[in-house]
């Protein structure tokens, strides 16, 4: 009998991808980003001929969406609130632009001030570096259950199932010529969010009066902050070749 429960659970727990994904993470230290693919295509980018100015001022999440839930109302977003800082992390990685500082603006001039009522501080304020572009735009959707779907199977109690859903969030970026107002190169984006669940159980009478039940499983997300920050690089990269065909800016020859 005990060789039938252990082939009983060993099938049950095939249905898994990986076994290790059933069992507890351990914690783990902090650790710097790695790139990924679409920041390696920013970074692959031709050079320019000449690094260009520009200032973001606010690329904020525009489509109102919350966090789905079961419970008590939540008003957790769905996506990230920091696509901004994203957004100037992604310009500092290429050799194309030189962003300025414009979401704390205020925090600069403030400091300016103080360092001008310093007496004792006699040399002059060199002037703040003037943009020549605006990056304008922002998460503009957020759609859900674009897609759901699964497969399962069940026999003589023992089960696994697989389900999934797709979720997609959708970019917009611009670039506008502070000079004139005019919108120089505008370019969309659009990232995929993926949800799995992975299930097994195993339901049987071993013998009379004696009943095995067992059940394991688990679930993965991929991080919205992951699905922007790629969202972001990719609008980055195509902005920049876009402008290129236009003849907005030019490579380096």
């Amino acid at each position: 009998m005990r060789s039938t429960v252990f082939l009983l659970l060993a099938i049950a727990l095939s249905g898994c991808q990986s076994i290790t994904n059933t069992l507890p993470p351990d914690t783990t230290a902090a650790g710097i980003i790695k790139d990924s693919e679409t920041l390696s295509e920013v970074k692959s980018l031709p050079a320019p001929m000449g690094q260009i100015p520009v200032s973001v001022y606010a690329f904020r999440d525009q489509t109102g969406q919350y966090k789905p839930s079961t419970g008590a109302s939540s008003f957790s977003t769905a996506v990230t609130q920091g696509a901004t800082s994203i957004l100037v992390q992604t310009l500092s990685e290429t050799s194309w632009f030189l962003p300025v500082e414009r979401e704390g603006l205020q925090n600069i001039l403030t400091e300016r001030k103080i360092i001008r009522a310093d007496e004792s501080n006699v040399s002059e304020l060199p002037p703040l570096t003037t943009a020549r572009i605006i990056i304008e735009g922002g998460i503009i959707s957020y759609d859900t259950n674009i897609r759901t779907g699964g497969a399962g199977v069940e026999y003589f109690g023992i089960g696994a199932s697989e389900l999934f859903r797709e979720d997609q969030i959708s970019i917009y970026m611009r670039a506008v010529d502070v000079r004139t107002g005019q919108v120089l190169v505008s370019v969309s984006t659009s990232k995929k969010v993926l949800s799995q669940e992975v299930r097994a159980g195993l339901f049987r009478y071993v013998s009379l009066k004696r009943l095995l039940e067992a059940e394991t499983g688990y679930t993965t997300n991929e991080p919205m902050f992951e699905c922007v920050k790629q969202s972001i690089e990719k609008a980055v990269t195509e902005l920049v070749l876009q402008g290129m065909e236009k003849g907005v800016w030019r490579a380096k020859a």
